[in-house]
């Protein structure tokens, strides 16, 4: 790799290729003898630059002319001899030099690769970080050049391949190779071939070198289809969202978008393909998510040449049966190690857990499952194990198991009698009863434990248990009204949302039930009435919450099981039956508060009603990650104190979820339900399954109030009693003329009129109508801040309460003199989005003005970037890094001097005032968002004027040069951050905004 300023090793792109070019222009040997020429470099550059050759395979002179207008009027102009002589001059910093490369779609995907970051590496553009570097180490050229399927054609024609490296090669190679071989899975030159006859014509007259080269700069883009898989003609039919974009300078056609936009967003690309079924299996995600290939696009592709896995031809599932063997086989893989090296369960100390484990027989299944146990659990754990007449191998536990408490027994005395037994000497604070057919999942009784121990009134902890054939077995346990009982979404996907929320539960089964020791000997362990098994852990837990101990189910405790396995299915039907009429004898008083007996009632039995909890549907735009910004973190902290309030909350999103299902979870508490797998379209029948399950209908943004009142009217028989609050996030009106005025332009492009007073406040009053026309179907609405909320009366809805931020103050410890650099944090969902106009403005106006700081402090830009938005205009500026998403931001805030908030255009509260406030990161932000925030300039932050580059510039230096000040609006702004967003008057305002709505 390059190291050391520009302009060390000269770009390949710069140098001409004498013997490349003598083979690229054949008649240029004559010409050259009828000129007096003996030097192919000074006969380019004296006459073949002027009849549009070009000086070597990197860079084509006739494309880059067409493709660029400006060059085509420079070159008319006599201000440059050759296209090439401008893209050494200056078109190398944001142009293209060939058709197979795209300079900004490069640097797009690799937002790093700023202006700054290739300076410090001898780089002197992306082309040339490509050929010199990226190539090598995988980075892709652009949709049309895989490295992979590169290297594959180089061991074909291994002979046509040489040291310049693969794109190099493939630029030299005669086009009937070319064209055998793919070099991308976004174009099939065989297929276009066939299809598109004129084109082999064309190239044989020595029009175009070869296919791609005819479809990527032919005159009619739209005439051509790249390949069977993608229809031109149908793309924009079905997407005429992207016709205004299309030509015209734009867009060279629909697959031009399709390739940037639609494969990635799930866009059908023809007849009959439905990506984003396709983009949801895992092997597809697996695949793209790796880097394996560019898009679910390029998987199918690639699967339909039988270069990718087929996704629907899949194995089915081996029945239960199978299942349950291939169980029992594994079990017997572990003897032979656990053999050599017994399993140690000894205590030093006071033990954690007492492990209560019955056994019969099947030495194998015991010592799988106590190998998961240990593996799983690095804690003190009491093992008591009783041996029920057992004949086998079971017998020599001792040689195998160190540590355990084992009792034998003669004969086989049964599960429950035995358990009562072990329960005389656990001498820990828990107990786990466990089954010995199960295999438990990586930190299943640490999380059970932790959820034990969360609330002093929870006396037990079911697992979600998986059958063998990776289906649930329950997600906890219904009891009915009969006494019957049902494992919860049984057969069901083990990680479906309905599965994967903690909550209070009737009761779990006992082939992992985790018990308080205290309350146990209280009740007296099991009964014996249901000796010898069965409904003897559901009678317990029904006991144990008729003394007022809680049941919930932790779904972090994951545990594989052997359904039957221990005990066998001889004779358990005739127990069962018997076993329930005593249950359902015993405790009719409890079950005549239970759901009776139906599939459809399982929604509402699945949990434990408490009458003083009661269940939000909160709705947004998406699943709401803090790692989204742009209100996203706030609608995350509503959610968390929601559930601190002990409110249950469903998350539902407008637009499905694209991001991986186990990635969204670490970023809520366990009790939350989050529905990853529905969107609008599904909402009213996910609303008629739920009917009446609502206390409160939660929906975030008033744009989503908007799209969703048809459908709300419509189903509003399914929310009977239930309250409604639309969360307007921000009153969007001020900051859309706002925006027009900063920017000058229109929404659609048109330029914006000049407003007086009189007609802006006319104007605002208009747009505040049209906005909040919606409102009325909701009892109460929510603003962030109280000019908002003004606004919401002031366009007649009384009905308004303010709740802004609600956040922890994390000083970052830090010193100053140790810190260094300007940071700005915060989402860029679009490039018309506040953020990304401030970051403009303060790069292309402000930076430049910045002269006094030390060399090389530069600006580093932090956050969420959506595909769709380009950050290489932001990245041109030799004191601009740019870092894209940051999981650590506690680490990130503590690197920094300076934090910039040059918001010119918004509406609401500024959330990364407030964070960056919590962390201890001085910052300078515009008068705008001083307003916003309420807060004293040169006291808790430093401003400036949106339209005063010199004056920010001028704060920035202020702040980052001077420690007094710097310390001392670091303290004033921790003060107001902690009086702003005090996390219990956070909860106290949205606990009267619900009380205020559901009364």
């Amino acid at each position: 790799m390059k190291t050391g300023s520009s302009g060390d090793v000269s770009p390949r792109w710069l140098a001409f290729q004498p013997e490349w070019y003598l083979l690229r222009y054949p008649d240029a040997q004559e010409l050259m003898f009828q000129h007096g020429y003996d030097d192919p470099q000074r006969f380019y550059e004296d006459i073949g630059c002027h009849r549009g050759h070009s000086p070597n395979r990197y860079f084509d002179e006739i494309w880059y002319r067409q493709a660029y207008p400006e060059v085509r009027r420079g070159l008319l102009e006599k201000r440059w001899k050759s296209g090439f002589e401008h893209y050494c001059a200056e078109g190398y910093h944001r142009l293209s030099p060939h058709w197979l490369f795209d300079e900004v779609a490069y640097r797009r995907r690799y937002m790093e690769l700023t202006d700054r970051y290739l300076a410090e590496r001898g780089f002197r553009n992306g082309y040339d970080h490509y050929l010199s570097y990226g190539e090598m180490h995988g980075f892709r050229a652009g949709p049309f050049v895989d490295v992979v399927l590169l290297q594959k054609m180089a061991e074909r024609y291994e002979e046509w391949f040489g040291s310049e490296g693969l794109l190099a090669s493939w630029l030299a190679l005669p086009s009937h190779i070319v064209d055998a071989e793919p070099i991308s899975w976004y174009f099939d030159a065989s297929w276009y071939l066939k299809t598109y006859p004129q084109v082999q014509e064309a190239i044989d007259a020595g029009e175009y070198g070869n296919a791609l080269h005819h479809y990527l700069t032919n005159p009619t883009p739209d005439a051509f289809s790249p390949s069977a898989w993608f229809d031109e003609a149908y793309y924009r039919r079905t997407s005429p969202d992207i016709l205004p974009s299309v030509g015209a300078n734009g867009l060279r056609n629909g697959y031009e978008h399709f390739v940037l936009f639609g494969a990635h967003e799930g866009r059908s690309p023809a007849e009959g393909i439905d990506l984003v079924s396709y983009k949801r299996h895992p092997l597809v995600w697996s695949d793209c998510e790796g880097g394996v290939y560019d898009s679910p696009f390029a998987r199918l592709v690639a699967e339909k040449n039988g270069q990718a896995v087929p996704v629907e031809h899949e194995e089915s599932l081996p029945d239960e049966e199978q299942t349950r063997q291939l169980f029992r086989d594994d079990a017997a893989l572990y003897l032979p190690a656990l053999a050599r090296r017994k399993l140690d369960f000894r205590v030093r100390g006071m033990a954690e857990v007492s492990v209560i484990m019955v056994v019969h027989d099947q030495i194998d299944l015991t010592l799988q499952a106590l190998a998961s146990l240990r593996a799983g659990y690095d804690g003190a754990i009491q093992l008591i194990l009783v041996d029920s007449g057992s004949r086998d191998e079971t017998s020599g536990l001792e040689q195998l198991v160190e540590g355990a408490i084992i009792l034998r027994h003669k004969v086989n005395i049964g599960y429950l009698l035995g358990c009562n037994e072990a329960l005389a000497h656990v001498t820990a604070p828990v107990v786990l009863y466990l089954n010995n057919d199960v295999r438990l999942y990586p930190d299943a009784l640490h999380h059970a434990l932790k959820r034990l121990y969360r609330l002093d009134t929870t006396g037990a902890v079911a697992a979600r248990l998986v059958r063998t054939n990776l289906y649930l077995q329950e997600a906890g346990s219904i009891i009915w009204r009969d006494g019957a009982t049902y494992g919860y979404r049984r057969q069901d996907d083990p990680n479906i949302p309905e599965a994967s929320f903690s909550r209070e539960v009737d009761y779990g089964s006992a082939a992992f039930l985790l018990v308080r020791t205290g309350l146990l000997r209280r009740l007296g362990g099991y009964d014996t009435r249901y000796w010898p098994a069965y409904f003897e852990d559901t009678d317990l837990c029904v006991r144990l919450q008729k003394i007022g101990a809680r049941i919930v189910y932790e779904p972090l405790a994951m545990v594989e099981h052997l359904e039957f396995g221990s005990s066998g299915q001889s004779g358990s039907h005739q127990l069962i039956q018997r076993h329930w009429k005593v249950f359902a004898q015993q405790h009719q008083e409890f079950l005549r508060q239970q759901q009776p007996q139906h599939i459809r009632n399982a929604l509402l039995g699945r949990e434990r009603r408490r009458p003083e909890r009661q269940r939000v549907l909160l709705i947004e735009d998406r699943i709401p990650l803090r790692g989204l910004g742009s209100g996203y973190v706030r609608s995350n902290d509503i959610v968390r104190a929601l559930v601190a309030l002990d409110y249950h909350v469903t998350v539902f999103p407008v637009m499905r979820e694209q991001t991986p299902p186990f990635l969204l979870y670490r970023d809520f508490p366990e009790e939350v339900e989050l529905v990853f797998n529905q969107d609008m379209s599904t909402l009213p029948a996910f609303l008629e399954e739920r009917a009446g399950y609502y206390d409160l209908l939660w929906v975030g943004r008033t744009h989503n109030m908007a799209r969703l009142l048809p459908l709300l009217n419509e189903a509003s028989r399914f929310l009977p009693h239930c309250g409604s609050v639309l969360d307007t996030e921000v009153v969007a009106a001020p900051r859309t003329l706002l925006q027009q005025r900063v920017t000058g332009l229109m929404a659609d492009g048109s330029p914006a009129p000049e407003l007086t007073a009189q007609e802006w406040a006319a104007e605002q009053d208009k747009l505040l109508a049209e906005e909040l026309r919606c409102a009325h179907y909701c009892q109460q609405i929510v603003a962030v801040t109280e000019h908002d909320a003004d606004l919401i009366r002031q366009a007649g809805y009384p009905n308004v309460m303010v709740l802004g931020h609600g956040m922890a103050v994390r000083p970052t410890p830090r010193p100053y003199g140790e810190r260094r650099d300007i940071l700005f944090l915060g989402a860029f969902h679009s490039e018309a989005s506040p953020n990304y106009d401030s970051m403009k403005w303060f790069v292309e106006e402000v930076l430049p003005l910045i002269k006094a700081l030390p060399e090389g402090v530069c600006l580093h830009i932090a956050g969420y970037v959506h595909p769709a938005v380009d950050m290489t205009p932001l990245g041109q500026h030799d004191r601009v890094e740019i870092l894209g998403p940051v999981d650590d931001l506690d680490a990130l805030f503590d690197r920094y001097r300076v934090f910039v908030a040059p918001t010119r255009f918004a509406g609401g509260l500024p959330f990364k005032v407030h964070e960056a406030a919590a962390r201890g990161l001085p910052m300078v932000v515009t008068d705008l968002l001083r307003e916003e925030v309420g807060w004293q300039a040169g006291e808790s932050l430093l401003s400036a004027s949106g339209a005063d580059p010199a004056g920010f510039a001028a704060a920035v230096e202020q702040l980052y040069g001077d420690e007094t000040l710097w310390q001392s609006i670091r303290q004033s702004a921790l003060e107001a951050v902690k009086r702003d967003t005090d996390l219990e008057d956070f909860r106290h305002k949205l606990k009267q905004i619900v009380d205020a709505s559901l009364n």
